[in-house]
């Protein structure tokens, strides 16, 4: 069940990635902020503030993740990686929540801007580090399939979108356009506050054993079922933990097997699932076919 050392090394790996970028962008936008004094930028300074944060919480998470099984946690750390997911998201949501006040209140009081074209280069400067940033990201995950770095991923992408929002802001801000700064912090608001909201919602999934999707549950189904010998298999329950998928399914097989065959064909179908899904644990329990047709009520599948 332990995650892999290649998997470990790319998972502490991006959350260092995610805090350098982070700590690099707070010191670029304070600078342009301070000379600016413009509501988007501060914006975006909030917001890496808060990334930063987040990026620290989920270097520990994923640490403390990776930590193997031991006899207070059978199942491994794994949960870890949800618990930052949803701390991220209330940072997000802060975030969101403190543009929003400055956006309002720059419009209600109207000030000019200064320095917008120190301005467009920091977040010329942002928008390189948060692709490529994104763009590990992207391999952390697919290689991976971590919670932590996924959440990771989606506040950055939503960065990704407020830096580039921040850059038209202050464009339109260099042609005497000021006042429209602070709708496009306004705006910006809203939308960071809807990626709390849907890092809060991937997360809770997680936390409270959601089970994987209907296509893969029904193709583990028809792994187990091609394995020559097993006559059927029903209640598979899944769920997820960090990096691991946690698999237990019943198998029906003739009653008059050996305790050895039977044990075999079990393995087989483990082997056959965790074949095409790797971060799999399958825990398989053998069924007589004659229970199975004797037992009243519906079958789960």
């Amino acid at each position: 069940m332990s995650t892999s050392p290649e998997h470990a090394r790319l998972l502490r790996l991006a959350t260092r990635a995610s805090l350098a970028v982070a700590s690099t962008l707070i010191v670029a936008k304070a600078v342009a902020w301070w000379l600016s004094g413009s509501v988007s930028m501060l914006a975006g300074l909030t917001d890496s503030l808060l990334d930063g944060a987040a990026s620290f919480l989920n270097l520990l998470a994923v640490h403390y993740a990776l930590r193997p099984a031991d006899e207070d946690h059978r199942y491994g750390h794994g949960k870890a990686e949800a618990l930052s997911g949803m701390a991220q998201s209330l940072f997000i949501a802060v975030s969101a929540f403190l543009i929003g006040f400055q956006a309002i209140e720059r419009i209600q009081h109207p000030q000019s801007l200064g320095a917008p074209g120190l301005g467009i280069l920091v977040m010329l400067l942002s928008i390189a580090l948060t692709v490529a940033l994104l763009t590990f990201q992207h391999k952390v995950v697919k290689e991976t399939g971590s919670a932590a770095i996924r959440a990771d991923s989606l506040h950055y992408r939503s960065d990704l979108l407020l830096n580039i929002s921040i850059m038209v802001a202050l464009g339109l801000a260099y042609f005497g356009y000021d006042q429209l700064d602070a709708y496009f912090g306004l705006v910006i608001a809203f939308y960071i506050l809807w990626s709390a909201i849907s890092i809060a919602r991937e997360t809770v999934s997680v936390l409270m054993d959601a089970e994987l999707e209907p296509g893969v549950s029904t193709r583990m189904l028809e792994l187990a079922q091609n394995v020559p010998g097993v006559l059927g298999a029903h209640d598979l329950r899944t769920r997820i933990s960090g990096n691991h998928w946690f698999v237990q399914l019943h198998l029906e097989l003739p009653g008059t097997l050996t305790l050895l065959v039977a044990h075999d064909l079990c393995e087989q179908v483990e082997r056959a699932i965790i074949a095409e899904y790797p971060k799999a644990e399958v825990l398989v329990h053998a069924d007589p076919q004659e229970v199975t047709q004797g037992a009243s009520g519906p079958v789960l599948n």
